[in-house]
Parts: structure tokens; C-alpha cells; sequence
């Protein structure tokens, strides 16, 4: 009896392993494992078998090349690119001769002067001349800044000429006052620009004024002048309070091929403009020409400064022009500029810019006066060649117009 039950539990236990190995195989069948994540390709393995029949790739519209079309890479060489080119120079330019150019540009200099001019001819051309019409020619004189002095005697003679003279044609009286105003701007002045001292080289030419006068745009169109006039350049940029100062007198100076010395911002002017006249020396220019610093002539410091740089220049060689550059719209206000400049450096010529500008031509007549000093150049307009040898016929001419 114990046997059977024995083999009764064995035959259970075993029924009971083989229905549990059936279910897991069930399971494992249903249950699908998700495939395995694409692997990296293997760069080292042959490129695969090309495919046959529709698993084939839909072949490229390209047409077919010879060995011949193929382009080969270089064996290993390295394309190496090209640096960019340098930048060209400025073309030198040819400035425009100075012969004639007051001439030329007599036109602009009438349209804003001539209302002087013609308001007095008009005074004088009326029958009677009484006190009132001879207060109305001393009254248009001195707006047009003629001054105090030149004034009173312009009238004084007027009056004398035209009592002699008795009837007046408008040609006698263009006549009477051209001649009379002549007198009075001077035909007997020296009024060529000093730059060929005798027996050296080079002639040093200083440029001085108050802020805001066209001092280092003059002294750029001067450089031009004197290129086209044949002569050789060198430009000291001693204005070294103002970083553009320095550089827009370079940009004036390779226009026209002129060599420029600078330093450092805020450095010593007299330094910059003893370093000029040395490098024109070797170079063997014919003219040096110094940009100063704009200054206001009421500041004593800077103006002590501007004697300064002219004793650090005369250790080379005695200056052989300074030029003091007024703006002519400024009138009567540029005279004291005029006198405090010429107290400290000598000035020994006059530059009036911005005459197109204002109908107050008389100011060549006061500063002349003024100073014992003569206008060599006379400023008509932005263009570069716009600055013109003052020409007193020329001028009283566009006084008076045609």
C-alpha cells in the first residue's frame, strides 16, 4: 500500500515539472523582445554587395563620366588661400595751378561782396550830396568792417575828389572809388608767401589761430598750393590736442604725396614740430609746414606755449613765414585775436577764410590797418582748391562789380 502511494506522488511531481516547462516555452513565444539598437557602422568592414532585382535603388539621372572627366585629389597636398591684397595708396592728385584761381573764383567772392560796393555808388550817385548821404557812406563802410580809422579817411578823400570833380557818370564814379579803395587795401605789399630762403633748405612755414578757424584745412589746401606750384612738403602736425587734428592733416597730405610727422596724442607740440623741420632737412624739402593747435588769445598759458614752439623751431632755422588764420565772418572780433597773436609770434601774414561767406569784405582793410600786416591768401569755398593768393585788384574788382 505505501508503495503505491510513493509512486502515485512521484508520478504527480513529475506531471507538475513537465506542465511547467510547456507554459514558460507558451510564454516565451508570446512575449517578443524589442530589436536591439542599430549599431554604428563598421568603417573597416567591405562596402555591402550592390542589390539585384526590386530591392534594387532606383538608379541617379547622371550622366556617366570618363576616367578621363574624373577630377583626382592632389597626393595629400594642402590648398593653402591666398592673403588678401594690400590696400592700394591714394592716388596722387595734381592740385590745380594757383595762377588765376582768385580770377576764377571772382564769381563767389562778387555774389557775396559787391553789396558794399554797390551800396556806395548808389550813395554817390545822387545829385546832392549833403551831411546825411556822406553819414550813410561812413555807415555802410563800417558795416562792412572796414574800420574806425580807414573809414574816416576813405570819406575824407571822397569828398575833396568829388567836389573837384563836380558832375559824376556812374563810369567816373566806379572809377573815383576803385582807385580810392585800392589805396586803402594796399597795392604796394609784399603778399608772396616767404618759402625759398636764400641759401638753405627748407622753408618752415608756422600756421596759427583760435579753435574753429579753418586752421588745419587751410594749412592742408596751402600744402596743395605749393605742390602745384612745383615745390616738395613736409606737414608737422604740432596740433596734438586733438586726435583728428593729426590725421585729417595726413589724409591732406597723401592726397598730394606730402610726408606727415605726428605723435603721440596730447604729446609736446614744440617736440612734433622740432621732429618736422629735422625730417625735411634729410629729406630735402623745399617747404615745412607746422600746424599749431587752435587756441583762444585770451588763454596766457597756451599762448605762452605757441612762443615756445616757435623758440624750439628757430634752434633749426629762423621761421620764414606765420600765418595767422582769421575767419572773416568774425569781424571786428578778429582784429583782437589778430593783435594778441601778433604780440607772441611775429605774425607776418594773414589768411582770411570763409570770404564767400559773409558780405563784410571790409575786414581786409582793418586787419591790414590794424597789424602793418598783409592778407596773402584768401579762403573762398570747402573745395581743396578753393584758397587763393590774395590779389588786390582782383578783390576790389568783386567789390565793386561789373
Amino acid at each position: 500500500m505505501e508503495t503505491i502511494i510513493l509512486a502515485v506522488v512521484i508520478a504527480v511531481v513529475v506531471l507538475g515539472a513537465l506542465g511547467g516547462l510547456l507554459i514558460g516555452s507558451t510564454l516565451k513565444k508570446k512575449k517578443r523582445l524589442p530589436p536591439p539598437p542599430p549599431s554604428a557602422p563598421d568603417l573597416t568592414a567591405p562596402p555591402a554587395e550592390p542589390q539585384v532585382g526590386e530591392e534594387a535603388e532606383t538608379p541617379r539621372d547622371e550622366p556617366r563620366r570618363t576616367i578621363e572627366e574624373v577630377d583626382l585629389p592632389d597626393g595629400g597636398t594642402t590648398t593653402v588661400e591666398e592673403p588678401p591684397a594690400a590696400e592700394k595708396a591714394p592716388e596722387i592728385e595734381i592740385p590745380e595751378p594757383t595762377a588765376g584761381r582768385l580770377i576764377r573764383l571772382r564769381a563767389r567772392l562778387s555774389r557775396s561782396q559787391n553789396a558794399l560796393g554797390k551800396g556806395l555808388l548808389t550813395l554817390l550817385s545822387r545829385e546832392h550830396l549833403d551831411e546825411d548821404t556822406w553819414e550813410e557812406v561812413e555807415d555802410t563802410l563800417l558795416t562792412a568792417d572796414v574800420g574806425v580809422r580807414p573809414t574816416q579817411e576813405l570819406v575824407e578823400r571822397l569828398r575833396e575828389r568829388v567836389k573837384v570833380l563836380g558832375t559824376r557818370t556812374p563810369e567816373e564814379l566806379r572809377g573815383l572809388l576803385r582807385e580810392e579803395l585800392l589805396k586803402l587795401v594796399g597795392t604796394d605789399m609784399d603778399r608772396a608767401v616767404k618759402t625759398e630762403p636764400e641759401g638753405r633748405k627748407p622753408g618752415i612755414v608756422m600756421v596759427v589761430g583760435v579753435n574753429g578757424t579753418g586752421k588745419t584745412t587751410t594749412t592742408g589746401k596751402l600744402a596743395r598750393v605749393l605742390v602745384a606750384d612745383g615745390r616738395t612738403v613736409v606737414l608737422g602736425a604740432a596740433d596734438t590736442f586733438r586726435a583728428a587734428a593729426a590725421d585729417q592733416l595726413q589724409t591732406w597730405g597723401e592726397r598730394v604725396g606730402a610726408y606727415t610727422v605726428r605723435g603721440p596724442e596730447a604729446g609736446d607740440p614744440a617736440s612734433v614740430a622740432f621732429d618736422a623741420v629735422k625730417e625735411g632737412k634729410e629729406m630735402g624739402v623745399d617747404v615745412v609746414l607746422i600746424d599749431t593747435a587752435g587756441r583762444l588769445h585770451t588763454k596766457t598759458g597756451l599762448m605762452d606755449e605757441l612762443g615756445k614752439v616757435k623758440r624750439v623751431v628757430e634752434k633749426h632755422a629762423p621761421l620764414d613765414e606765420v600765418l595767422l588764420v582769421l575767419d572773416a565772418t568774425t569781424g571786428q572780433n578778429g582784429l583782437v585775436q589778430a593783435r594778441v597773436f601778433s604780440e607772441v609770434v611775429d605774425i607776418t601774414g594773414i589768411v582770411l577764410t570763409k570770404l564767400d561767406g559773409t558780405a563784410k569784405g571790409g575786414i581786409v582793410i582793418a586787419v591790414q590797418n590794424e597789424l602793418g600786416v598783409p592778407v596773402k591768401l584768401i579762403g573762398l569755398g570747402e573745395g581743396p582748391d578753393d584758397l587763393a593768393p590774395f590779389d588786390p585788384e582782383a578783390f576790389v574788382d568783386a567789390l565793386l562789380g561789373d
